[in-house]
């Protein structure tokens, strides 16, 4: 199948972790939600949020992680298998034929390591791209953001939880619509400004 322009899926995952990011000993850092929603190039738009909680299978959930998170043990307990959440993301998202994106490339190299640990083939292709850089590259910043201070700069406040997956992944949405809604609008005064020279 060849690769998919209609719409860019955005991945926000959340894993289990520790306070001053100490691995306890036996376990392992794990994803245990995917947070994703779909942006709409064409019109800039973003449609079909969505968390899936995932259960871990090599560590627990932290009291500091559920703090930070909203995900307690119980509610990971109830998730589905890593293997299955792959298998979603391929057959419902075709995320292997469609450019995904999320801020930074924790999310990328998360995917990549869980899955080969777990034997698992990566539900994505190569198309990756990474929002924090773009959002720099294009206002000219010289630092990264995090995703609260890049909406700040858009004149946007956080919607819902910083740190829940789905929020995180809507929110990379909203600054990526921005930024294609900024594009548009320069083009048509370009095209207009054009037709008086």
């Amino acid at each position: 199948m060849p690769q998919r322009l209609d719409q860019i899926l955005i991945i926000d995952v959340e894993c289990t972790c520790w306070k001053n990011r100490i691995v306890p000993r036996g376990q392992k850092q794990e994803i245990i939600q995917i947070g994703l929603c779909l942006f709409d190039p064409q019109s800039c738009l973003l449609h079909g949020k969505r968390s899936i909680i995932v259960r871990p299978r090599y560590s627990a959930v932290s009291k500091f992680c559920t703090e930070l998170t909203g995900i307690t043990p119980e509610e990971a307990a109830r998730g589905i298998s890593f293997s299955l959440a792959c298998h979603i993301l391929k057959n419902e998202y075709l995320a292997e034929h469609r450019v995904w994106a999320s801020w930074g490339d924790f999310d990328r190299k998360r995917f990549r390591k869980q899955c080969g640990w777990e034997g698992i083939e990566y539900p994505f292709g190569d198309s990756h791209e990474n929002i924090r850089n773009l959002f720099s590259l294009l206002l000219g910043l010289s630092e990264k953001l995090e995703i609260p201070d890049a909406l700040k700069m858009l004149g946007m406040e956080f919607s819902g939880r910083l740190h829940r997956g789905d929020d995180d992944a809507w929110n990379i949405g909203r600054i990526l619509s921005d930024l294609c809604t900024m594009t548009r609008i320069l083009q048509k005064f370009s095209s207009s400004t054009d037709a008086y020279l």
